[in-house]
């Protein structure tokens, strides 16, 4: 009983250590960021949140209609969330809100669901975004953020390409006015279904999508620090509003508009969590698709803008923000949340000060919510406005730069992205992307899985230099040098590799140089348990000399160092540990172990300690 005790303890102090270790988590940093709060900073943080605000709103709008869903989603968003995640971040200027990844991602996931899903969003979209951000925190206090560093940029360039093309094609037909046509889940069905209506195409809604996007060019090019999304939104409003009268000929009175919402749409209420058993199956890779996105997308903007302020990283802390940012917004009609790139940059140019900067603007947007739920300012906006905004924001998404550089980089990242690629246009995108995770980690594993196993032997001055011939060994001994990773992936071809060497019948000791094996785990453990065997059952026998504190620790725990050391009597040893002062140290006291083992009394070697000698 005793020692079960014991184990318990030591395991709740190995997993509080591994908790407040680096990258631990602070519940609340916000508080920090109280000290030392003055006017002249609140005046900065208060014209960057109306700057940002403005951006907002309009872009939160734009994401909600990309993912197919009433404008409230998105504006609760950019304002929930906006407002929730500063508190919790580690990158103080960053804003979280609405993305367009994340909001085409829930697009496909409705267009490609049961009916039972699609025809209800109310219920389903807080509870995806509830779970989604649940798994964020959960991860983050795991620490599993680091696990992001597998996913190649191949894979993200592939994936916002692919999703940019659905965007555009999935928009495309507001800006001609077939608003009602079933266009399907996939790129060629969209492409198709719009093909097949040409004849109901309306001009009306044409006119005033490409006077938008006409307009968003030289605004987005030549005024950046202008809001373009609210300025065109007001502009062609207006201008719709005009031509809807009398004197111009109604003709845009047909005009498909936005739907305002009310004060009852803001009301907040937890998640229909009993929703989720009855299509666990459907929502799970949604959440976590969701979840994985969200985080991706915050991570890579908490670089971007700690490289602009000099502040520490830590990544799994702005996990744990945009966890409960999303966890906030479900208690209302919101999209998912992330950091935005728009914004973030935004809210840093405009001479954000502190974290609060994302609080104002998350009041700011709550004040505007509030004026537009009692004034029918959203139905004045025409739909193929809004769309063409969207298609416009889409085509910003095709990067050349980072297109070229993955397709002449290596095949290996051209065959990732053309295959995320395609796979977004045929799959749903939470789909899409774990395909492009999948293929890149596989990559990678099958470059790390080669350890490099090299024979030495020593020449004429006492140096340890790389074996010509198997003729050129010493008398029975084979010294061999691993270095590499030794993970599962390693492991079997590791093994293969020593017990090929060990089928040299003039064989009668094989030396291990581990000095520069890493990451041993439990596969490549058993792997080499498993040589000790096969060369045991040759009537061979195997040292493991230069092994590190850390591999010494593992075959010790592991059980496998006692089957290592089977034999030995008092004083002796078939494991020789590195010695930083003197590298090849381990390797001299192997080989006096190997003649041991041979039985003869041959004159010691020599052999020189230096850097050129171990690392040649």
């Amino acid at each position: 009983m005793n020692g079960v005790s014991y184990k318990c303890r030591r395991v709740w102090r190995d997993l509080k250590a591994y908790w407040g270790g680096p990258g631990a988590i602070e519940l609340l940093p916000a508080r920090g960021a109280l000290r030392g709060y003055t006017l002249r900073k609140a005046g900065r943080d208060l014209k960057a949140a109306a700057d940002v605000a403005l951006v907002g709103l309009p872009q939160g709008m734009a994401f909600a209609a990309m993912a197919g869903l009433d404008s409230i989603y998105g504006i609760m968003a950019a304002t929930v969330g906006t407002f929730i995640a500063p508190f919790f971040t580690r990158c103080s200027l960053t804003v979280s809100g609405p993305s367009n990844a994340t909001a085409f991602m829930l697009a496909s996931f409705f267009l490609a669901s049961s009916p039972a899903i699609r025809q209800h969003p109310e219920i389903f979209v807080p509870l995806i975004v509830f779970l989604a951000g649940l798994l964020c925190v959960i991860c983050a206090f795991v620490k599993a953020t680091e696990m992001l560093q597998f996913v190649s940029r191949s894979v993200l360039v592939g994936y916002i390409t692919g999703a940019a093309t659905l965007i555009i094609a999935s928009q495309a037909r507001y800006v001609l006015g077939l608003n009602d046509i079933d266009a399907g889940s996939s790129f060629f069905s969209m492409t198709s279904a719009i093909v097949q209506n040409l004849d109901w195409v309306q001009w009306q809604p044409i006119v005033l999508g490409v006077l938008s996007f006409l307009l968003f060019i030289p605004l987005k090019r030549h005024f950046k620090f202008l809001p373009t999304f609210a300025i065109i939104l007001l502009v062609m409003s207006l201008l719709n509003a005009l031509l809807c009268q009398p004197w111009a000929g109604g003709a845009f009175c047909e005009v498909r508009m936005l739907r305002d919402f009310t004060m009852s749409d803001l009301s907040c209420r937890l998640p229909s969590f009993g929703a989720f058993p009855d299509h666990i199956t459907e929502l799970l890779p949604i959440v976590v698709g969701i979840a994985f996105l969200s985080t991706l997308e915050q991570t890579v903007m908490s670089k971007t803008i700690s490289a602009k302020t000099g502040e520490p990283l830590n990544l799994n802390q702005d996990t744990f923000a945009v966890g409960m940012a999303n966890m906030g917004s479900s208690l209302t009609a919101s999209l998912p949340c992330s950091a935005s790139l728009t914004r973030s940059v935004l809210n840093y140019n405009s001479g954000a000060a502190t974290r609060f900067s994302g609080v104002f603007c998350g009041l700011l947007c709550l004040g505007i919510v509030f004026v537009l739920a009692n004034f029918p300012l959203i139905s004045c906006i025409p739909h193929s406005v809004l769309a063409a905004l969207v298609l416009a924001n889409a085509v910003s998404l095709y990067d050349k730069k980072l297109l070229r550089i993955c397709f002449r980089s290596t095949p290996a990242d051209a065959g990732v992205l053309v295959t995320t690629f395609i796979a977004a246009l045929l799959l749903p995108l939470h789909i899409a992307i774990f395909i492009g995770v999948v293929l890149s980690v596989s990559l990678f594993l099958r470059k790390a899985a080669k350890p490099e196993l090299v024979e030495y032997t020593f020449n004429d001055e006492g140096h340890l230099t790389k074996l010509a011939t198997p003729a050129a060994r010493l008398p029975q001994i084979s010294i061999v040098h691993v270095e590499g990773d030794l993970f599962f992936g390693a492991a079997d071809l590791f093994r293969k590799q020593v017990a090929r060497i060990a089928e040299d019948p003039s064989l009668a000791v094989i030396i291990l140089r581990m000095r520069n094996a890493r990451n041993l785990d439990a596969t490549s453990v058993y792997a080499l348990e498993e040589l000790i065997n096969f060369t045991r059952e040759k009537g061979r026998h195997l040292i493991v000399s230069g092994a590190s504190r850390e591999v010494f620790r593992i075959l010790k725990k592991s059980g496998v160092l006692a089957v290592l050391q089977e034999g030995c009597a008092k004083g002796e040893s078939n494991i020789f540990l590195l010695n930083v002062n003197n590298p090849n140290w381990a390797t001299r006291n192997a080989l006096k172990r190997a003649q041991q083992l041979l039985g003869t009394k041959r004159a010691d070697i020599s052999i020189y300690a230096t850097k050129a000698t171990e690392d040649s």
